[in-house]
């Protein structure tokens, strides 16, 4: 009898994971069902185990290592798959004639080995299974309802759709926070630069002219002495830099630092917005693409909520699991986390009574791509100036705090 491992959740909205034997998944699913929990995924272990011991010697390499297929190669080639398999070329020969046409060496051994277990008799699910790094529990989620449902080239070309999307958008929030970053740093090393070479000579020069006992303006005094101390003091300034960096990196592992850092990202200026709408397109369309491929809305929910990409939405969406467990509806629980703008939530409450909630979440997905757009569109225009203003004004500053005494130098020389 096959073996299954499983993850559930029980009365208590504890994560329970285990093993057992049943039939199939469907046997297995009501065997869980029977002890009052409810399964979020359910993988079979015996095919594979067999697989890998079928090729044990035969020097290949089971568990893939370190290969990882990028994102872009890997939505190349979800797109290539369905259109084979939408030919009507069987499984094993779409991965082999893909295998034999990929460039990168990397895609070609892990479509090569996936090829290999599923003739070994896995599932393709299963075979994926075996590189998580490659392919997330999104993806095999899907592929595990393209398998259900005898419809992988439609979940495969769907899949390819949303990486596609996906990728676009984080392009554009990328090429939004590049400008500003390295005009930022521009202006970090500018104003560095000023404070290390330039503002101890003209120290030096105010001392000859005024003497070391004259008062100077208190800006220029300020000044002086900021650069005094990065000047006399830098490995304290390097290890402060460090610190904040090591103190990130730490506090980024931790739930708690994770769900700090995201929550000040949701809610800063500018960029704020931008991040908030990203994360509401990304829950929109990865549940409405898991539903419409036919997953469970629960077992949708915990996928979503493991690859929303932000602590804040993960808490919110698992808040929302919660009620949708206990017998509520999402539309309700979502407008309770207060993360969610008020159109979705309305437009959620529409799908659900209109029996169409995949589709609509699609337009909710597709209607906040488009303000992204806008609005990184916005933010490049407004930024540009923001940013030559502030330089200007540093710098602009730093000039006014040296000349300020050139007033004194200038009467002392006269008199």
């Amino acid at each position: 009898m096959p073996q299954y491992t499983y993850v559930a959740m029980d009365g208590a909205a504890k994560q329970r994971k285990g093993k057992l034997n049943a039939a199939n998944k469907t046997a297995a699913e009501a065997e869980l069902r029977a002890k009052g929990l409810f399964p979020i995924e359910i993988k079979e272990i015996i095919q594979v185990q067999k697989v890998k011991a079928a090729n044990k010697g035969k020097g290949l390499n089971m568990s893939f290592g370190p290969m990882v297929i990028k994102r872009k190669e890997l939505t190349v080639v979800t797109r290539q798959l369905a259109i084979l398999l939408g030919a009507g070329l069987p499984l094993i020969r779409s991965l082999k004639t893909l295998e034999k046409q990929a460039k990168n060496p990397v895609v070609a051994a892990v479509l090569g080995q996936t090829s290999t277990i599923v003739e070994g008799g896995a599932t393709f699910a299963e075979a994926l299974e075996q590189n998580p790094k490659s392919f997330d529990k999104l993806y095999l989620n899907m592929v595990r309802a393209g398998e259900a449902s005898g419809a992988m080239e439609v979940i495969l070309d769907r899949l390819a759709g949303f990486m596609e999307k996906a990728a676009r958008i984080a392009g554009k929030v990328k090429s939004a926070m590049i400008y500003p970053s390295v005009i930022l740093s521009i202006s970090i090393l500018a104003v560095v630069g000023l404070m290390i070479f330039i503002v101890p000579n003209f120290s030096k020069i105010f001392s000859d002219l005024l003497g070391p006992d004259e008062p100077l303006p208190g800006i220029t005094t300020f000044l002086i002495n900021c650069s005094n101390s990065m000047v006399e003091t830098w490995y304290y300034w390097l290890i402060g830099v460090l610190v904040i960096v090591v103190a990130y990196k730490v506090a980024s592992k931790t739930t708690v630092g994770k769900f700090g850092i995201d929550y000040c990202k949701y809610n800063m200026p500018l960029f704020g917005p931008i991040i908030a709408k990203t994360a509401v397109a990304r829950f929109s369309r990865t549940l409405g693409t898991l539903m419409s491929s036919g997953v469970p809305v629960l077992s949708a929910l915990a996928i979503v909520k493991e690859t929303s990409g932000n602590e804040v939405v993960s808490k919110a969406v698992g808040q929302v699991y919660d009620a949708v467990k206990e017998g509520e509806g999402i539309s309700v629980p979502l407008g309770r986390t207060k993360v969610f703008p008020e159109m979705v939530i309305s437009m959620v409450e529409v799908g659900e009574e209109t029996g169409k909630l995949p589709e609509m979440l699609d337009k909710i997905a597709n209607t906040y791509d488009e303000e992204v757009d806008n609005a990184v569109g916005a933010l490049t225009s407004l930024i540009e100036p923001l940013m030559i203003v502030g330089l200007a004004g540093i710098v602009g500053t730093i000039v006014i705090a040296l000349f300020l005494p050139l007033t004194k130098i200038i009467e002392k020389m006269s008199g």
